[in-house]
């Protein structure tokens, strides 16, 4: 049975969850308002094993419903012209999500996003956690991405020097049980590609459940 909170947490990003048919596409104003970091996103789906859900502006919604007989592939190809913005991408993501955290200590403290030492990257959030070394230096940070009051999305980042100690699944794993403790339920995201992040998600207990996500966003 899926949990409430990931329940309410699709169906307010998304506009509607689950389905079980392989695509539905839906409209959702969600995808005209600026998200957690004051950017629109125009498209975004969650694929699980029953079914995808791919959300988009409602005056966009019969020109992407003409692109479902397409292949996958193709089809995240086509989508960011068919919400109007050719000249964006579609960037895929494992999807994990964690009821249960890794039993870790914690590794951090939690710090205003307008902190002076912490690097630009951390700077839009709202929620910081940091690790420090012994002289206050910045090792490595957590933020939050309050998505909606059901659901929010860890981000984590470490540095060069002091990756390989275990900061980043200790600092995933405090920040999802403050999330948990708040009543909503933590996410996290990263590229299909990225061994590094796959590890640190299994390691702080998000595993994976063969999950995806999409998004259009602006090129990088």
């Amino acid at each position: 049975m899926l949990d409430t909170r990931l329940f309410h947490h699709l169906v307010s990003w998304l506009g509607q969850w689950p389905t079980r048919r392989p695509l539905q596409v839906v409209g959702s104003e969600r995808r005209t308002l600026p998200g957690w970091d004051g950017q629109v996103r125009p498209a975004l789906a969650v694929a699980a094993p029953g079914g995808m859900v791919l959300s988009v502006p409602p005056d966009r919604l019969a020109e992407v419903r003409e692109l479902a007989g397409k292949p996958l592939d193709d089809l995240l190809a086509a989508l960011p012209s068919a919400v109007g913005q050719p000249g964006w991408r579609t960037y895929p993501a494992v999807f994990r999500y964690s009821l249960v955290p890794a039993s870790l200590p914690d590794a951090g403290e939690w710090v205003a996003p307008d902190d002076p030492t912490l690097p630009s990257w951390l700077r839009p959030f709202r929620d910081v956690l940091v690790a420090r070394d012994a002289d206050g230096e910045y090792l490595a940070g957590v933020g939050i991405k309050r998505h909606d009051r059901y659901g929010n999305e860890l981000s984590v980042g470490t540095t060069p020097a002091a990756r390989g100690r275990g900061l980043a699944r200790r600092l995933v794993a405090q920040a999802a049980r403050r999330v948990l403790d708040e009543g909503a339920v933590p996410t996290y995201l990263h590229a299909p590609e990225n061994a590094a992040s796959a590890r640190v998600a299994e390691a702080a207990g998000f595993p994976s459940r063969g999950w995806m996500s999409y998004g259009v966003f602006k090129s990088e």
